[in-house]
């Protein structure tokens, strides 16, 4: 019962984070409102297929679902073992970020995120409703605040809020930052 609250507290957050609603979410999947419901409260166990279906809906891999399966009941939720991470993204990409949080239900998410040699995130990102923060772990990173354009080095931090940024790596090493986005929004 507890990893069904801790996969439905996930779903939960995924879906505010998204600005999607309950009618919006059980309709895309073809589910009723009051079991979608159910598993976010965690009343209800998701078949692998459903949990396959809103993973697939929100452009996460289905097993970001079980990161805490494997952790004893009593840590669920409070710790999250470097075993248990997944990365997201593609260093082909340029970004490669693994959620650090052990749950999504709380008030803030922590990301590790590693820009690949050479990459940037072709112009900026727009402002969501959240508040951003962090502290650039290795390497060096271009990072654009609205207008203001900010060359970090390790032990630089930073924070923002309902702002568009973009990032640049312009060195030959990946850059690694911790981010902390309030509220979460994986």
């Amino acid at each position: 019962m507890v990893l069904n609250k801790l996969v439905g507290g996930d779903i939960r957050a995924l879906r505010r984070s998204r600005g999607s609603t309950l009618k919006e979410l059980s309709a895309g999947l073809g589910r009723s409102v009051g079991w979608l419901s159910q598993v976010e409260r965690g009343q209800a166990t998701p078949s692998i297929p459903d949990l396959a279906a809103i993973a697939a809906h929100f452009g996460v891999n289905i097993s970001f679902f079980f990161r805490s399966a494997n952790q004893r009941p009593e840590e669920r939720g409070l710790v999250l073992r470097s075993s248990n991470r997944f990365a997201i993204g593609s260093s082909k990409d340029g970004l490669v970020e693994e959620l650090l949080s052990p749950t999504l239900g709380g008030s803030f998410e922590m990301i590790k995120s590693t820009f690949a040699p050479r990459s940037s995130s072709a112009g900026h990102k727009g402002a969501r409703k959240a508040e951003d923060g962090g502290v650039l772990i290795s390497g060096r990173l271009t990072l654009w605040i609205g207008q203001l354009k900010l060359h970090l080095e390790p032990g630089d931090s930073f924070q923002f809020s309902e702002q568009e940024y973009g990032w640049r790596n312009d060195q030959d090493e990946p850059a690694t930052a911790l981010w902390v986005v309030s509220p979460p929004i994986y």
